[in-house]
């Protein structure tokens, strides 16, 4: 401080605490997710019977890369929405999700087979989707973690993918037949 500029610091009466600043989160945060999880919370919150039913299912994120803010501020906001029913008296469960499927996917295998100097039409098809496949378990198990760094409660466990074998064979089920004979929609 300059000798014009008064120190107020003295002139201030707050409460002497012991607690530091910043409480020392980056190192105490993943200590209280870890007892979150080993109290299993979500769990003994669905073992209240009797409650009328909440389910939000989530329409899934692709599983292609880190968490961004469109990400957080989706799962938060659905956070929010099931914690309050939870606090209405309904039996409020989340079910997270992920698309496994699609360009989004393709696309960064595309670009890694680029980096290589490879082409991605003269790889075998079923070589490359189960690329696609391995790529989307790989994130899917990243963005599951940085969820649950948001303090995102939900069944982690048993979330739904749509590259579940089940999921791919109702899809594939209720496509309706193409009538011009070309098989198949």
């Amino acid at each position: 401080m300059s000798a014009e500029t008064p120190d107020y610091r003295d002139t201030l009466f707050l409460p002497q605490t012991d607690f530091p600043m910043r409480a020392g989160l980056p190192a105490r945060e993943p200590a209280w997710l870890e007892r979150w999880e080993k109290l299993r919370v979500y769990d003994r919150l669905r073992a209240q019977a009797g409650r009328p039913p909440f389910v939000l299912h989530d329409g899934p994120p692709y599983a292609n890369g880190h968490l961004h803010i469109g990400h957080a501020l989706n799962k938060v906001l659905k956070d929010v929405v099931v914690r309050s029913r939870q606090m209405m008296g309904h039996d409020a469960r989340y079910v997270p999700g992920w698309d496994c499927h699609g360009l989004p996917i393709e696309w960064k295998i595309e670009e890694q087979y680029r980096a290589r100097g490879l082409d991605k039409d003269a790889v075998d098809l079923v070589a490359f989707r189960q690329e696609c496949r391995r790529f989307a378990e790989g994130w899917i198990d990243v963005q599951r973690a940085e969820f649950k760094r948001l303090g995102v409660t939900g069944n982690w466990d048993a979330p739904y993918l749509t590259m579940d074998h089940h999921a791919e064979a109702v899809i594939a089920a209720s496509r309706p037949a193409d009538r011009s004979g070309l098989g198949e929609v």
